[in-house]
Formats: structure tokens, sequence, C-alpha cells
């Protein structure tokens, strides 16, 4: 059988029809989806049941924009990360594991002078909660196509620092959580290179406007993971910087790393990809939901 990835070339060639390719290739690989439309975005499920998981609370959802910023490939932010949840749904789907739910959001580029309200994560959130999915197991992967090392992202935290109230707590205990299964996942599948630190907001910025919080993983190479980590540790007040600038303004940052200074324009191409460490980030998301 072919690879997934024999599609990539097409998914950010700059005319695409990205979700046209999306149902293309999950087509081509037998992996059930479903269309969900939300205020105008288009979101993708993709899970062999979907009436099992969505009912289902320990179901463990994995999800990954599929949308880009105009003018840029996107081969980073984030069909890397597309595709490696792509493969993922191949094997749950193969091995018909059962509490798992893939989705592909639209929308999670916010356009200028928009609001997190405005991403497509927000009202995607909003159906969760409505079906009091508030303490569900959340992962979004994002910017997983360079580096070696994983990142955790502590942007939540900052979200939440300061603030009060029974909804905050909640929040704050389920990131927590979240945080902490996916650490002892890393240790049982043997990935050493795993860092906390914060990152620019992705779509947890729209789950956590609708309540619910969502733990956003990333991957950097790790001589830039360290940078960051330890510029960020010497001077603290530089993290609320970068979650107040965000993705769109992050050039403006002194210490950003080169991998996450080409997100969102033209530099974010296939050749800064490292696909060799795509197996680790599958093996993963795949132990996220598996349980293993």
């Amino acid at each position: 059988m072919s690879s997934v990835y024999e599609y990539f070339g097409e998914f950010i060639s700059p005319h695409a029809d990205r979700l046209g390719v999306l149902k293309k290739v999950l087509s081509e690989f037998a992996v059930p989806y479903t269309i969900v439309s939300i205020d105008g975005s288009n979101h993708v499920f993709v899970t062999h049941d979907i009436a099992y998981a969505l009912k289902n609370s320990g179901t463990c959802i994995l999800l990954a924009h599929y949308d880009r910023v105009p003018e840029s490939p996107g081969a980073n932010d984030n069909s890397a990360g597309v595709f490696q949840l792509i493969e993922t749904a191949v094997r749950l789907n193969k091995e018909q594991k059962k509490d798992w739910l893939i989705i592909f959001t639209d929308k999670e580029e916010i356009l200028p002078n928009g609001s997190v309200r405005d991403q497509g994560s927000y009202g995607l959130a909003k159906l969760f909660y409505q079906m009091g999915s508030q303490n569900g197991r959340f992962y979004i992967f994002d910017a997983c196509g360079t580096g070696d090392t994983i990142i955790l992202s502590t942007t939540v935290d900052l979200l939440l620092k300061d603030k009060e109230g029974r909804g905050i707590y909640k929040a704050r205990a389920n990131i927590q959580r979240l945080r902490s299964d996916a650490l002892e996942c890393a240790r049982n599948n043997m990935i050493k290179k795993i860092l906390l630190v914060p990152t620019p907001f992705s779509d947890d910025a729209g789950f956590l406007s609708a309540g619910i919080a969502a733990q956003t993983i990333t991957v950097l190479p790790s001589e830039e993971a360290a940078e960051v980590a330890n510029m960020l540790r010497l001077k603290p007040h530089l993290s609320e910087l970068l979650v107040k600038k965000g993705k769109q303004h992050i050039n403006e940052l002194p210490f950003i790393p080169q991998t996450w200074k080409r997100l969102n324009g033209p530099g974010d191409a296939e050749l800064f990809l490292t696909p060799r460490n795509y197996p680790q980030i599958v093996r993963f998301a795949y132990a996220l939901c598996s349980g293993d």
C-alpha cells in the first residue's frame, strides 16, 4: 500500500483544495470520516465509530488544524501535523481501537484584527461543552514537522494566571491532568526529549475561551528547544509576551526559535521538515489514544 505522505506535495501546493485532499487521503486508506460544519467551519471527524467516540467519556481526542495562512505553503503549520495524525488514524482504525477521535479543525489561523472566538475551534469547543465534555482528553498537534524534541505547551497556564472561579479551577486541574498523562505516556514509550514551555497559542485558545482546557503539543529541534527554555527560565516575563504576541507577531520577539519564525510565511516550506522524526510523533499520538 502507498504511504499517506504521497499526497503531501498536493496538500501544500499553492492553490490546493486542502479539505478535498484530506478527504481523498482518508478515503484512499479506508478511514471513516464525517464532515461537521459549525459556524462556517468544516471540521473533519475521523474515527471508526463516531457515535461511540462522542458518548464515551474516556475517548482521547486529538486535533490538528488543516487550514493555513494565505501565501504560505504551511508545511510545518500545520500540514506535517495533519499527515502525522492521518497516519495515526490509519493504524488505530486498522487495529479497531475504540476510545479515539481525531479531528482536523478549520480556521485555526486568525485573520488580522480577529479574536480567538473567531477560531473554528471555539465553535467546536462550545459543542463539546454542551455535550458535557469539559473534562475531556483533548490534545492539539501543531507545528510538529521540524525537530526531535516534543514540547508540551504551558500557554494555558499563563492564560489562566491570576484568574479565579470554579470554571478556572476546573480548567487548571484538567490541563495538569492532561499534561501528567502525556508525560507518563512519553516515559512509557521511551521518549526522552520532552520539555514544558509556553508556545504561540493554537486551537487551545479557542477551546479555553469556550471553557475547555486542551493540551497543545508541538516540536522543535533540540538546540532551539534548549535555547528557548533557557531564555524563558532566565527572563520569565518573556513567557507572557510570547503568549500575548501569538503566531502572527512572533517575529517581533528577540528570542524566537528559527523554526517558529518561519511559521505563517513563505519560508514555512517542506525543505525545513524532518520526516525522520515523524515516527516518534505518530507513536506518541497512537499511545495517547490506545493507552499503551
